[in-house]
């Protein structure tokens, strides 16, 4: 990974984790300035690993995928076929930028579906696959990677409101 391509995910990472931390903090202006850091800090992390992700777990889903779709293809290489470019990446910084204020959800849905489109292209071109089955692996890897992250995020919140409830209590 190049590192235009790093600092691209790492930007699209701090506008996701802004898009979800700031609105918390405009419904609880007492939050402290080093806890807000600390979220951002770890949102980004978070945000732009998944992002990184994406593209290796669409290529492990490719190759769960492949001797059932094309049994008679030549097998994968082992090595991750398909990687982020800087081209690739621009429009899902855009998508994060227009989250951010969380005014536009549904163009940002398009955005990223629309980056998926162009990561299916390169999947179909470097695995042998076609696009629809290839668009079907990012889908699943994609939603894999959101709805593990949103387990997380839910399970860390209730073990944090729960720390906040025993302590009440004492």
């Amino acid at each position: 990974m190049s590192i235009t391509v790093a600092a691209l995910l790492v930007l699209c990472g701090l506008s996701e984790s802004a898009g979800r931390v700031l609105p918390l903090v405009a419904s609880r202006p007492n939050v402290s300035p080093r806890l807000v850091a600390g979220l951002m800090m770890t949102g980004t992390v978070v945000e732009a690993t998944v992002m990184a992700l994406w593209p290796v777990g669409a290529w492990a889903v490719a190759d769960l995928l492949q001797p059932l779709v094309a049994p008679n293809a030549a097998p994968l290489p082992g090595a991750v076929g398909l990687a982020w470019t800087p081209a690739s990446v621009a429009p899902l910084l855009l998508a994060a930028v227009l989250a951010f204020p969380l005014l536009g959800p549904f163009l940002h849905l398009l955005l990223v579906a629309g980056v998926g489109a162009g990561l299916a292209g390169s999947l179909a071109a470097a695995s042998g696959l076609g696009w629809w089955t290839a668009a079907g692996c990012i889908a699943v890897a994609g939603i894999g990677l959101a709805a593990t992250v949103e387990v997380v995020r839910r399970l860390i919140a209730r073990i944090i409101a729960g720390a906040r409830k025993r302590e009440a209590i004492v």
